[in-house]
């Protein structure tokens, strides 16, 4: 403890420690809707409700990146930043992990306007993306890059995800899948990269709990889509997406 009564920091490794155990704990991995998922035990429908709604999500990522970017002081971390809005929208039409996200729509047999319909997007996954885009909008540089941490645990998920649906979901085209293949290594580095931000700006015994509720918060947001999703098809994409079979 200070003099001054503050709480010591945390050594770099206690501080990577808490914010990894908080991936570790929390990550939306254990939802009972991935498990079922990655058991090949979903619908045709609840996969199309899930696609359609996470593609909610997705399409947000690049604004949330863009109000981080906006906060950074120097080049050289808004230079890699920005290159997390390139890997999502894209250099050119028809590149980027929103269109990726797109094809996987339609291996599913979701039409692209009907996914970018956002009034079609279950009432609490609207809820969830809006918490979390103000949330960067309106927090310290250190909390908002925090909240992207979740990525430290996304590789892993992926390639998961990449196994359940070559085995339990054969009717879905392989090419939909390559959301999931590139993002094992972006999101390998991202995180990296991300953590290295956070270990550097939150230095203060303060910065590092709030940093470390940051992240918790992001794991909830994430829970809270699939809380929604698994809640199902009574409005929006929920109804919309239902579809028949394979």
């Amino acid at each position: 403890m200070h003099a001054d009564g503050a709480a010591a920091p945390w050594t770099t490794t206690e501080f990577t420690g808490r914010l990894r155990a908080v991936t570790a704990a929390r990550y939306h991995d254990r939802h009972p809707f991935n498990l079922r998922m990655h058991k090949g035990e979903l619908t045709p429908a609840e996969l199309r409700r899930w696609i359609a709604n996470r593609f909610h999500y997705q399409r947000h990522i690049p604004v949330k990146d863009a109000l981080i970017l906006a906060k950074l002081e120097r080049p050289a971390p808004r230079r890699a930043w920005l290159r997390r809005i390139r890997d999502h929208d894209g250099t050119a039409e028809g590149e980027g992990g929103i269109e990726r996200w797109l094809r996987l729509g339609e291996a599913v047999g979701l039409d692209r306007e009907e996914l970018w319909d956002a009034s079609r997007a279950l009432p609490g996954v609207r809820l969830a993306v809006d918490g979390y885009v103000n949330f960067c909008r309106l927090s310290p540089v250190a909390e908002a890059v925090a909240a992207s941490l979740t990525e430290l645990s996304a590789p892993d998920l992926m390639r998961t995800r990449i196994a359940a649906f070559e085995t339990h979901y054969p009717w879905i085209d392989p090419a939909g899948l390559a959301y999931f293949r590139t993002r094992v290594g972006q999101g390998a580095r991202d995180g990296e990269e991300a953590l290295a931000l956070v270990l550097e700006r939150a230095r203060t015994r303060e910065q590092q709990e709030r940093a470390v509720a940051a992240l918790a918060f992001k794991c909830d947001v994430l829970w809270a889509l699939l809380d929604a999703v698994d809640r199902g098809g009574g409005r929006g994409a929920g109804a919309a997406a239902g579809g028949g079979g394979p």
